[in-house]
């Protein structure tokens, strides 16, 4: 803000909107009150539309079966107690939180790497990738990389998460 002369001048930018007011510091503050009422049930509506991942409840959420270690990701779940997706899905979960943590250099697998975590043969492995990518819980990137989705993230907390825990914990 700045002022001259008892007038004030506000500038609001947000996203692709950019507005200047200047005048009075009654008249631009009913300006950016207005400003804010047109847009506020836009921001509201949005918000509640908009998948937004919280690495601080996902990392949370996955302590007891993610870990990263000098050499990497580890699933601490034995495998027999997880379904082919469930496995590749904790894969692709442990890239996308290490890689937001900054322990990890990309957010994605390669393709072979996730078959040989499945420990399944090609055509099986492929089979289950693909089914992640058309439930779009998965998606394909450069290089034979496979990433998980903002979309698969939030599945996972909610259905994914919840049933391995169930299997896990004790009784």
């Amino acid at each position: 803000m700045t002022g001259q002369a008892g007038d004030v001048t506000v500038q609001v930018k947000y996203k692709d909107v950019e507005k200047t007011f200047s005048g009075n510091m009654e008249e631009v503050w009913l300006c950016i009150n207005k400003l804010f009422l047109e847009f506020l049930p836009s921001f509201k509506i949005a918000s509640k539309l908009t998948l937004n991942v919280d690495l601080q409840n996902i990392a949370k959420e996955c302590e007891g079966i993610i870990a990263f270690s000098e050499e990497g990701p580890n699933l601490l779940v034995p495998r027999s107690k997880l379904t082919d997706n469930e496995t590749l899905i904790l894969w692709l979960t442990a890239y996308h939180i290490g890689y937001q943590l900054g322990v990890l250099k990309n957010d994605s697998m390669p393709k072979d790497e996730l078959q040989a975590k499945l420990c399944k043969d090609a055509k099986i492995a492929s089979t289950r990738i693909g089914e992640l990518v058309k439930n779009e819980m998965a998606t394909k990137v450069a290089d034979e990389r496979i990433r998980i989705t903002t979309f698969g993230i939030i599945q996972t907390q909610k259905e994914v998460l919840p049933k391995i825990k169930a299997r896990i914990e004790p009784r």
